[in-house]
C-alpha cells in the first residue's frame, strides 16, 4: 500500500469496555500498520475523564491525545459543574480538542431507543456552551452531526462569525457533497471513516473525493464503523489503511501521498508534536 507510516487516527474511543482486554495489542497492531497517534474523544464528563488517564498513562509507541466534551445525546447532563470541569480537563497536556460534541436528530425520534436521550433543544443549547469553551480555550472541536446537517452548519457559522480562531473537523461526515462547500469555506476539515469502503457508499465516496486534499482527515471511530475487510467485527486504529487505501484509490493519489498529507493536517489542527 505504499509508504503508510505515522498515520493519525484523528477519532477513536479506546477507553471503550471493547477495548479492556486487549488495547496493548491493539496499539500494537495499529504500531504494525503505521498508524502512529491516535486521539480518543470524550462523550460525557466520566467518558473524558477516562479518555485524558488514558491518554497520560499508556505507554505506546502509539502515542495517544484526548478530546473532552458531551455528546449531543448525552447533552442533558452537561451541568454547570460538568461544564466547569470540563474545562478543568481541558488543560490537560494531552487534550487537543473539544469533541466529541455536536447535534444528533436521529436518536430522539427512536421511540424503542430504552435509554435517556437528551432532546434538540438541550443539544442545541450544549454545542453553544462547548462552542463557547472551546473559544475560551483556542481548541479546536470535533463535532457528531446525525440527521442535523442544517443547524449544525448555523451553530459553526455562527461561531466563526464571532471568533475568527474557530475551527475543528466535522467527524465521520455525513452531510453530502451540498453541505461540503460552506463547511470547508468555514475553515473546517472533514473526517472520512470506514463506510467510505463499501460498495453502496457512492455519496460518500463522491464527497472523498471533493474534499479538498488539504482538510481530509482519516479516523475509525473505533470499535464502530468498521471498514471492509473487517466489517461486521470490532474496530481499531490498524484498520485506518483501508480507509486511507480506498480513499487514495477514488483520489488517484498513492496512499503515500495521501496519508502524508492528512498527517498533515491533523498534526496542524490539533497541534500535535
Amino acid at each position: 500500500m505504499g509508504d503508510t507510516s505515522l498515520i493519525v487516527d484523528t477519532h477513536v474511543h479506546l477507553q471503550h469496555p471493547r477495548y479492556t482486554g486487549d488495547l496493548a495489542e491493539v496499539l500494537e497492531r495499529s504500531v504494525a500498520a503505521g498508524v502512529t497517534r491516535a486521539i480518543v474523544p470524550g462523550t460525557t464528563l466520566g467518558d473524558s475523564r477516562s479518555a485524558v488517564r488514558l491518554a497520560a498513562s499508556t505507554s505506546s509507541a502509539c502515542a495517544l491525545y484526548a478530546a473532552v466534551g458531551t455528546h449531543p445525546t448525552d447533552a442533558h447532563t452537561l451541568t454547570s459543574s460538568a461544564l466547569e470541569e470540563l474545562a478543568t480537563l481541558a488543560g490537560g497536556d494531552r487534550v487537543v480538542a473539544i469533541g466529541e460534541i455536536g447535534l444528533d436528530y436521529y436518536w430522539p425520534n427512536v421511540a424503542d431507543r430504552g435509554w435517556t436521550c437528551a432532546d434538540p433543544e438541550t443539544q442545541r443549547a450544549a454545542l453553544l456552551q462547548q462552542l463557547a469553551l472551546a473559544s475560551d480555550l483556542d481548541l479546536p472541536v470535533i463535532i457528531h452531526d446525525r440527521d442535523a446537517h442544517q443547524d449544525v452548519l448555523e451553530a459553526l457559522r455562527s461561531w466563526k462569525a464571532r471568533d475568527p480562531r474557530a475551527r475543528g473537523t466535522l467527524h465521520a461526515y455525513a452531510g453530502g457533497p451540498e453541505l461540503l462547500v460552506e463547511v470547508v469555506a468555514l475553515g473546517f476539515h472533514i473526517g472520512i471513516d470506514g463506510p467510505v469502503t463499501f460498495r453502496k457508499a457512492t455519496d460518500l465516496q463522491d464527497v472523498a473525493r471533493r474534499i479538498p486534499l488539504d482538510r481530509l482527515l482519516l479516523e475509525t471511530d473505533g470499535p464502530y464503523l468498521t471498514p471492509e475487510p473487517h466489517r461486521g467485527q470490532r474496530n481499531e486504529p490498524a484498520y485506518l489503511i483501508h480507509i486511507a487505501a480506498k480513499i487514495a484509490q477514488l483520489r488517484d493519489l498513492a496512499v503515500g501521498e495521501l496519508t502524508a498529507t492528512t498527517t498533515v493536517n491533523a498534526r496542524e489542527l490539533f497541534d500535535l508534536p
